[in-house]
């Protein structure tokens, strides 16, 4: 059986302190390469409901390297997965992908990109904007309780059911993104 879909109200500070733990062990991983970690995905928007696995966004100086990194982010307890092109949702090209479990549980998604990659400014626009529109962080909050209700065995189920209210809202989040002032402040 693979993974049980579980939203959970939102922890704020336990979430806050997850990734600034992770961030500075990747940072550590990355070195120089790195020119930011955001923390991003529905653990990063204060009050949204969320499956408890923090989401990391690190954007590099460039990707074509990428590889080096896998050993010492093995050793950090994740798996390797690549631009995940041939996944049933399909990655995104440029967009590097780590998954880190630990006691069985999913704990961590980090998402690697070059400096310019458009996943950056998107995952940066989405977070932004729901964080500035809570009433449509709400929304988000009752669909993906509503999904994992409906699809607490069915991990693609569930995401496949959160696509179109993510490419609404992420089109209105970049045109938003435009004229609205930086909500950076969890980055290092």
């Amino acid at each position: 059986m693979g993974r049980i879909i579980e939203v959970v109200p939102h922890d704020a500070t336990a979430w806050r302190a997850a990734f600034a733990r992770e961030a500075r062990a990747l940072k550590h991983v990355f070195g120089e390469a790195v020119i930011a970690i955001h923390h991003v995905g529905s653990t990063s928007i204060p009050g949204l409901p969320a499956k408890p696995i923090i989401d990391l966004l690190v954007v590099l100086r460039e990707t074509m390297t990428i590889g080096r990194f896998s050993s010492a982010m093995e050793a950090l307890g994740y798996r390797v997965r690549g631009e995940c092109l041939d996944a049933e949702v399909p990655g995104t090209p440029g967009r590097f992908y780590f998954s880190k479990d630990q006691d069985g549980r999913r704990t961590h998604h980090t998402h690697a990109c070059a400096v310019g990659h458009v996943e950056i400014a998107d995952k940066l626009a989405f977070r932004d904007y729901l964080r500035a529109h809570p009433s449509r962080a709400a929304e988000y909050g009752a669909l993906k309780h509503e999904l994992a209700r409906r699809f607490r065995h069915d991990n693609i189920a569930y995401m496949r059911g959160k696509d179109p209210f993510i490419r609404t809202v992420l089109k209105h989040a970049r045109q938003w993104s435009r004229g609205a002032p930086a909500a950076g402040a969890d980055a290092v």
